[in-house]
């Protein structure tokens, strides 16, 4: 087991992305304090996931939410050894429809409870030499034109990856980064369905944004974060990876049919 009595914190994590670390984090040996906002969602996650789980609900948004979160696993675990920031707000959003409102939302739950996440949990890091992975997107180098709010807040969350990674080193406390391509979770099956895509959408999706012809699963990504907080990535701090299916930087795909 590679993440044998690891103390977790899995913001977001009562569906998808975050739901998939849980269960692989657990079948590691760790605990994990699962975090979301809907109390039925989340006890049924916990109740598979048996004694190596607790539930905290608590809305991000809100500025002390993350202590209250902290003091949770505190308190189930004794320590923490380890915080996935995964808890997001996917929206759509353009430069005609966005306002300062929706804009300081997005902030604040895709980059604010982040960085007060880490802020309360510090003294248990430093305590266990702990990490933090945080999850971002391929969207925050530029995004689409409809995920304008979006985009911003992933590209300032890659930049608090790397500021506390350089930070927090010296404290035995590491930072890493994903920067997640299109995955297949539930959310984002009904949000391709809200937007006039058939039942079958994953079944036809172009090969130009997935080569293999299908898209990544939550439990690739939660596969891939087993790694980064265990014990086998320790020093390594500052990384931001590209979790995709193809080279973000200087693609240029065939352009010619098949």
């Amino acid at each position: 087991m590679r993440l044998r009595e690891k103390a977790i914190i899995v913001t977001g994590s009562t569906t998808g992305i975050g739901e998939a670390m849980a269960r692989r984090f657990t079948a590691e040996g760790a605990f994990v304090l699962v975090h979301g906002r809907e109390r039925e969602r989340g006890e049924a996650v916990v109740r598979e996931l048996g004694e190596s789980a607790v539930l905290h609900v608590d809305d991000i948004a809100d500025p002390e939410a993350p202590g209250r979160v902290v003091a949770a696993a505190a308190r189930a675990f004794g320590r923490i050894d380890g915080i996935v920031n995964n808890a997001a707000w996917v929206v759509r959003s353009n430069i005609d429809n966005t306002s300062a409102a929706h804009f300081d939302r997005v902030m604040a739950i895709n980059v604010r409870a982040p960085l007060l996440m880490i802020k309360a949990a510090l003294g248990h890091l430093k305590s266990s030499r702990g990490c933090v992975l945080n999850i971002g997107s391929i969207n925050g180098y530029c995004g689409e034109a409809n995920q304008l709010d979006y985009s911003v807040s992933k590209g300032g969350l890659t930049t608090l990856s790397r500021n506390l990674a350089d930070s927090l080193g010296v404290h035995g406390v590491r930072v890493n980064h994903f920067n997640v391509g299109w995955v297949l979770s539930p959310n984002e099956y009904k949000l391709k369905m809200s937007e006039g895509l058939p039942a079958d959408w994953p079944e036809h999706v172009d090969r130009a944004f997935a080569p293999s012809g299908r898209l990544i699963t939550p439990e690739q990504v939660a596969a891939a974060a087993v790694y980064w907080m265990g014990d086998e990535s320790r020093p390594i701090s500052g990384t931001v990876l590209e979790l995709e299916q193809y080279p973000i930087i200087g693609r240029n795909p065939v352009k010619e049919g098949d």
